[in-house]
């Protein structure tokens, strides 16, 4: 449903410099699939996100959604193409038109590219706001007389109106108070069970949400996937040090016996100078001299679905 083959994504900044947000990531997401796309801020996952829609143009590489390459389609094509490809933003409080009654927002979408009009286009809208638990004496109201989370539905339920083949979830709890968090979290869940051919890229640094929410997970640093598998195979046997030194970082109960934190040197190096070799290899305790800051790893496949990009992925285990 979703294809990226080696997306760059760059931006100039003056001066002679780019920005290599996103530096030759490969990604295919099956029909139906859930997939989390981890990593600190500033790694590359929003951007990827908004370049699969082409909401933000890529540098180089392919886009294909559902067999259709995106960076060549144009006009109508583009615009069928994107009815069936929806994305969530993670600020509800800036995603919605103040000028705009919550009807007129998700019946947006319907009126652009189906000829649903009159009673039968505010039933539809009505049924999409009761599917998010929000009743129709919403639809009249502004945004500005929802709460946070009742803006996050409104958002749902506009990206769900189109019935969409991909839907791509940028932070989408990211900005709510962690009471409503849970909230938005359990319908989202719902989605996969409501939806089950719907495919979804959910873009988050929350690894215990991933693991809630997805059935596969790649681990993104300075613009490239360092690992991916399925959520067991990277939360139980993660094989990358950065992968570890994430995990390390999730909080949980002081009875359960959970390995020593892994603090890592040093901050994330600026994607204007991305260190050669090995990206992380200034921040890796594992690093070995000669080797990791010279020669870049290749994505070494370690069993069915799971691969890491590290020199030391075989040897590799969580301690």
């Amino acid at each position: 449903m979703l294809e990226l083959d080696e997306l760059h994504v760059h931006f100039p900044v003056g001066g002679g410099k780019t920005v290599r947000a996103v530096d030759g990531v490969d990604l295919k997401l099956e029909p139906g699939e859930t997939l989390g796309l981890v990593g600190e801020s500033g790694s590359g996952k929003s951007t990827i996100g908004k370049a699969a829609l082409r909401l933000i143009p890529s540098t180089s590489g392919s886009i294909r959604i559902g067999g259709i390459a995106v960076t060549e389609a144009s006009g109508t094509a583009l615009r069928q193409l994107r009815s069936k490809a929806q994305i969530i933003f993670q600020d509800p409080h800036s995603s919605l038109n103040p000028r705009m009654t919550i009807q007129r927002a998700v019946a947006e979408g319907l009126i652009l590219n189906t000829r649903l009009r009159g009673t039968r286009l505010r039933d539809r809208v009505a049924e999409i706001l009761e599917q998010m638990g929000l009743a129709s004496q919403f639809l009249n109201r502004f945004p500005h007389e929802l709460s946070g989370g009742q803006k996050q539905r409104v958002c749902i339920a506009r990206a769900l109106a189109l019935d969409p083949d991909l839907l791509i979830l940028d932070e989408p709890t990211s900005a709510l108070d962690v009471s409503v968090q849970a909230q938005i979290l359990e319908t989202l869940k719902g989605l996969t069970k409501d939806r089950p051919q719907m495919t979804q890229l959910f873009i988050s640094h929350n690894l215990a949400v991933v693991r809630f929410l997805c059935k596969r997970v790649a681990v993104m640093y300075l613009g490239r996937i360092v690992e991916i598998g399925t959520v067991d195979q990277v939360f139980s046997d993660p094989r990358h040090p950065y992968t570890r030194a994430l995990l390390s970082a999730v909080p949980v109960p002081e009875a359960s016996g959970r390995p020593a934190r892994i603090r890592l040197q040093g901050d994330i190096p600026s994607p204007t100078a991305i260190p050669g070799g090995c990206p992380f290899h200034t921040r890796c305790p594992i690093a070995e001299p000669g080797l990791c800051d010279s020669t870049p790893p290749p994505m070494d496949p370690l069993a069915p679905e799971h691969a890491a990009r590290c020199h030391f992925a075989q040897a590799s285990r969580a301690a």
